[in-house]
């Protein structure tokens, strides 16, 4: 499921410092901190329908960065990402597009990338998807590819079979970054996953934030100028570096 919220947000203000690098064949936003770090880890960036081009994506990645992680952030629509420009466009074809990105189309750009990446020595990769980047960073915690999984106002996943799936198979400790209103990830879902992994019941490790006032897609396209929202973008980011960190070293 999507929502009219996926396709909606504000562009961020900043200028991005990472590269444009091709990975596997894809090309790829790759931001890399500035001193020395461990090359052997790689936080993975999987998009929401805004992709690469969108600003607010590169300064997240930069920021990941900037706390020791190289950061990939893959193109996941082959050039085809949504325009920051089509922002709230209600003339959009929604339906259509989505209909040209399922997993057929994203699976093979996420698996030629960490094929690049584990052959050049990584053995450590922390996902973290935001909206349309939830399912990808779920198949490759399924894969058993990812050591360590976020995501933030995650969107098409099933509930509660992909919960289950994800507390049967998966190894990867999981963090869940939830928000007040979130019509693909609402609150039942939350207390659903809850439910599921929570209290222990998930061995690996699981944890869900929850920022109220927040509606989908704070994390990566909210309204900065409202103190809750720019609260809830900050403490998501803050909550995923942390989890990573934790888990470092798995």
């Amino acid at each position: 499921m999507s929502c009219d919220e996926c396709f909606k947000g504000v562009r961020h203000e900043g200028q991005p410092e990472g590269k444009i690098e091709q990975i596997g064949g894809i090309e790829c936003y790759v931001a890399t901190p500035a001193g020395e770090y461990n090359k052997s880890k790689v936080v993975l960036f999987l998009t929401d329908v805004f992709g690469i081009p969108l600003v607010n994506n590169q300064l997240l990645a930069d920021d990941f960065a900037r706390n020791g992680f190289r950061t990939v952030m893959p193109d996941l629509f082959n050039g085809d990402a949504r325009s920051a420009d089509s922002m709230g466009n209600q003339n959009f074809d929604r339906a259509a597009w989505m209909a040209k990105h399922g997993p057929d189309s994203w699976k093979p750009i996420v698996d030629a990338v960490v094929d690049a990446l584990q052959a050049d020595g990584v053995t450590w990769i922390g996902t973290t998807g935001y909206c349309f980047g939830a399912p990808p960073a779920w198949y490759l915690a399924l894969k058993g590819v990812s050591k360590v999984t976020v995501v933030s106002h995650p969107s098409r996943l099933r509930i509660p079979e992909d919960l289950k799936e994800y507390r049967d198979t998966v190894k990867a400790p999981l963090l869940i970054n939830s928000c007040e209103n979130d019509p693909t990830f609402p609150q039942d879902a939350q207390a659903k996953a809850d439910e599921l992994l929570g209290g222990g019941k998930f061995a690996p490790g699981y944890e869900r934030t929850y920022w109220d006032g927040c509606t989908h897609g704070f994390a990566v396209r909210g309204d900065l100028s409202n103190p809750k929202i720019k609260a809830g973008k900050e403490g998501a980011f803050e909550a995923t570096v942390k989890f990573f960190k934790k888990y470092q070293d798995l």
